[in-house]
């Protein structure tokens, strides 16, 4: 019986902390998702760059790199970030979003 405990706690320590793990880097991967479309409809009300940044960087992840970018009449916004975790499981995890700039609306 010891030894088959012995065997099975570590395992389950394991089994445990990839669970968390994959809990924290799935909340991660949504503020990404989040943070991109907050940055969209803060671009497509007009609001400068800076503006646009800032509210996407509220909703990010800690660490995430914004980018905005024009093309057009829309407006695209992603966000990158990596997912918390030692080296090997730190992942790179991002969001897009584009919107429709409310000036080309007629």
């Amino acid at each position: 019986m010891t030894a088959e405990a012995a065997a099975a706690i570590p395992a389950l320590v394991f089994l445990a902390l990839g669970l968390v793990w994959a809990l924290m880097a799935a909340a991660a991967q949504i503020q990404c998702v989040d943070a991109a479309r907050a940055g969209a409809r803060a671009a497509a009300r007009g609001e400068p760059a800076a503006g646009v940044r800032g509210a996407a960087l509220a909703a990010a992840p800690r660490g995430a790199a914004v980018t905005v970018a024009r093309d057009g009449d829309l407006v695209r916004v992603r966000v990158r970030a990596a997912a918390p975790g030692p080296g090997p499981l730190s992942l790179d995890l991002g969001g897009e979003a584009v919107a429709l700039a409310e000036e080309t609306v007629r």
